[in-house]
């Protein structure tokens, strides 16, 4: 058992930027920099509890970085931040948060806290949190006859919904988390301005 801070890889072709970022971060976490996706993938180990991931970069992109994290079975939690808006193309994309440029200072912290809060939650937790901020992203991004036009939005609505009805089951015994229990009533919200629209 170590009582090291965790482990955060920012990736991000712009070495200024990916600096700031780590400038920001090292008072609170361990912090590696990859300016790139090959150097990224060479950086990739079981130490890692988040990574900070660019998507458009050239030679290989954060896309195909986070396919390598998720076929390696590196468990660890990943937030693209790239200036790329998000399109329904992230639905299948195994990422847990999408944070689009510029981000502030705060916003990246709160981001990494939220990141390894989840972490000590069971995978289905997970994958409801990860699945409802695609689903709040795209809520946000795009228009409501667009969404209802789109298949794969609609079959990420019904695996929210499967995955809430077999979660609820087990709701008694995360009561006592609050951020668990206030992200959860958020997109319980969400969802209720959207089905009243």
């Amino acid at each position: 058992m170590t009582d090291e801070p965790p482990l955060v890889l920012v990736v991000e072709d712009e070495p200024d930027l990916a600096d700031l970022y780590a400038t920001w971060l090292k008072t609170d976490y361990r912090v590696r920099t990859a300016y790139g996706g090959e150097e990224a993938v060479d950086q990739l180990d079981d130490e890692i509890d988040v990574i900070l991931l660019d998507r458009r970069m050239p030679g290989l992109s954060g896309d195909e970085v986070l396919e390598e994290v998720r076929e390696r079975g590196i468990d660890c939690r990943v937030s693209m931040v790239t200036a790329v808006e998000p399109d329904f193309d992230i639905i299948e994309m195994g990422f847990d948060t999408y944070l689009v440029k510029p981000v502030q200072r705060d916003t990246l912290s709160e981001t990494i806290e939220d990141l390894l809060t989840r972490d000590s939650y069971e995978s289905g937790v997970q994958e409801l949190f990860s699945l409802s901020s695609k689903k709040a992203l795209l809520e946000s991004e795009k228009s409501q006859s667009a969404l209802a036009d789109n298949e794969e939005y609609q079959t990420l609505s019904e695996r929210i919904e499967e995955l809430r009805e077999e979660l609820d089951t087990t709701m008694d015994s995360l009561d006592g988390h609050e951020d668990y229990a206030g992200f959860y009533q958020e997109f319980d919200d969400a969802d209720e301005e959207i089905s009243l629209e």
